[in-house]
């Protein structure tokens, strides 16, 4: 069983180090439950195939109810086709059972990440298969996609699956570079109106304050990534909320097999209500304008997470279950705890 209190402990922070922002950071750590009561989240970006079954519990617990698991790179290069087709057969299965047990609807994306692009005799090969997953059921858009190190490779296979996504009606999940982000999102946002993508369907991922003006401005989704230490923290997004608004805001955990926090939407609606920002906006970059942007394609109905889930985890997967040893089932609407 997850231990909540334990999770809580074991989750890094996400604030930037003042003395007072780490007073802050334990009373949110300690607390952040109270500030979120009825509140519903949606995490558009979240590789739970690197996190624990607790975790889902523990998503569960904070009010989040949707996923997008975007596909990504899993820590060391894959070295043949068939690891892609396990992996890509992975997030339109079993992620999506497991993700059920616990009352979350489980979407994806699913693409070949900037990292992968650059062997290109293998790139070749996963080209020729992702529209096999680009149709399934649960995948919301294409991604993530986009520049790592920003190669000629990297350029090419971004062009390609921008089209596959303009052929297949899909929104597009752009990842942006760490290293020259600036230069990296631009140059991003440039071929997807090259490509004759509309803004509205491509949703620019992990934004900072140098890039997030540019970025709505053009009329793009600005997608945030909380995540401890780099990318975005809770205090600055507060600022950049207060600043920009909610319009066509996201915000995102990414957690993945790094030092990450699944927890980090639930906890940042949290810091937002402490600093006084609207109930609306903190729906609307936690929850709606996710919503909006991938149910563009048309996979997205808000009814099979808004009501109640039946949760049975008594159900297998290929024959597989969530359960171990004598772990007893839950067949509950309500309490999905494992005791």
């Amino acid at each position: 069983m997850c231990n909540k209190h334990s999770e809580i402990q074991q989750n890094p922070s996400h604030f930037e180090g003042s003395a007072e922002e780490k007073v802050t950071a334990q009373h949110v750590q300690a607390n952040f439950m109270d500030y979120i009561k009825d509140m519903k989240f949606f995490d558009p970006h979240i590789h739970m195939t690197s996190r624990t079954t607790d975790d889902y519990q523990a998503l569960a617990d904070a009010g989040v109810v949707a996923i997008i698991e975007p596909a990504f790179w899993l820590g060391q290069p894959r070295t043949g086709l068939a690891t892609f087709k396990d992996y890509f057969s992975s997030l339109v299965g079993w992620e999506r059972f497991r993700s059920s047990q616990f009352g979350i609807k489980h979407y994806c994306t699913i693409g070949l990440n900037s990292r992968e692009a650059n062997n290109e005799p293998l790139a070749e090969q996963v080209m020729e298969i992702l529209p096999l997953y680009l149709y399934k059921e649960g995948v919301v858009g294409v991604g993530e996609i986009g520049f790592d190190d920003q190669t000629p490779a990297e350029e090419k296979y971004y062009r390609w699956q921008l089209d596959l996504a303009k052929e297949a009606n899909l929104p597009v999940q752009v990842h942006t570079p760490h290293r020259d982000k600036r230069k990296g999102t631009e140059r991003s946002m440039a071929i997807a109106l090259e490509h004759g993508i509309a803004p509205n369907m491509v949703i620019i991922d992990h934004n900072n304050e140098e890039t997030v003006k540019s970025v709505l401005d053009q009329g793009f989704h600005a997608a945030f990534t909380i995540y401890p230490f780099t990318k975005m923290g809770n205090e600055r997004m507060v600022e950049i909320v207060k600043q920009y608004g909610s319009e066509r805001i996201m915000i995102n955990s990414a957690a993945d097999w790094g030092i990450s926090d699944p927890l980090a939407v639930a906890k940042t609606a949290a810091l937002m209500k402490m600093k006084g920002i609207s109930d609306h906006d903190i729906k609307m970059v936690t929850y709606q304008n996710a919503i909006d942007a991938f149910a563009q394609s048309g996979q997205i109905n808000v009814e099979d997470f808004e009501n109640n889930t039946v949760i049975d985890q008594s159900k297998t997967f290929n024959g597989n279950t969530i359960l171990r040893g004598g772990q007893q089932p839950r067949i509950d609407k309500n309490a999905i705890v494992i005791r």
